[in-house]
């Protein structure tokens, strides 16, 4: 089975993670990887749709809190994604064994935030569907400079950290600990964003 990182790199991230609620991670795709990635966000989107706030039926559009535009991706029909699939599996199977965690799926769009687009202070779990475990965040963008925008910035212990929006950047947060806001977008800002998700009754000790 292919292995896309290295034992002793998870456990630094992973240990990384639980005493801090959050890692950055730096060229976590792979160049082919990435450019698979880019090139199927690109081809989809004129099929994006506005992201609004809330789950199901208690889902709302709402520009002035929320301006991204987003498209699911589905591992049975997105199958050009498949090596995308087996390193999210590799993540989770990773989680599972070091932390003692149940984690038995996942859900990712893609993200899209046209200039002006950007997300304010929030969590990343539903008050009426809260089985969202960990974030998880890749990064797109071609050439991202200071001053384009679109920082992710993460809220902890009266301290605020900024991850810069950079291609094959990756970004790993506890999604039920972690309040967090996407910074104004000045120019389009892409990413592949998804949350790996657990079953209330089997809780681990990572949490």
């Amino acid at each position: 089975m292919k292995t896309f990182h290295e034992e002793g790199k998870w456990l630094n991230w992973i240990d990384e993670l639980s005493d801090s609620r959050f890692v950055v991670i730096d060229d976590f795709l792979s160049d082919d990887l990435y450019q698979t990635i880019r090139n199927l966000f690109i081809s989809k989107l004129d099929e994006f749709e506005q992201a609004g706030i809330g789950a199901l039926d208690q889902n709302l559009i709402q520009k002035n809190i929320r301006g991204d535009q987003t498209y699911w991706l589905d591992s049975k029909r997105d199958e050009n994604l498949q090596d995308w699939w087996s390193l999210v599996n590799e993540t989770i199977e990773t989680l599972n064994r070091t932390c003692f965690l149940s984690i038995s799926g996942f859900e990712f769009h893609l993200a899209h935030y046209p200039p002006g687009g950007h997300y304010e202070k929030h969590l990343d779990q539903f008050s009426n569907r809260d089985n969202r475990l960990i974030s998880m965040v890749i990064y797109l963008n071609e050439g991202w400079q200071k001053g384009d925008g679109g920082e992710l910035e993460i809220y902890l212990d009266d301290a605020a950290y900024l991850v810069e929006p950079h291609k094959k950047r990756c970004v790993l947060f506890q999604s039920a600990e972690v309040p967090h806001a996407v910074l104004e977008a000045n120019k389009s800002r892409y990413s592949l964003t998804g949350w790996l998700l657990y079953r209330p009754a089997a809780l681990g000790k990572f949490i």
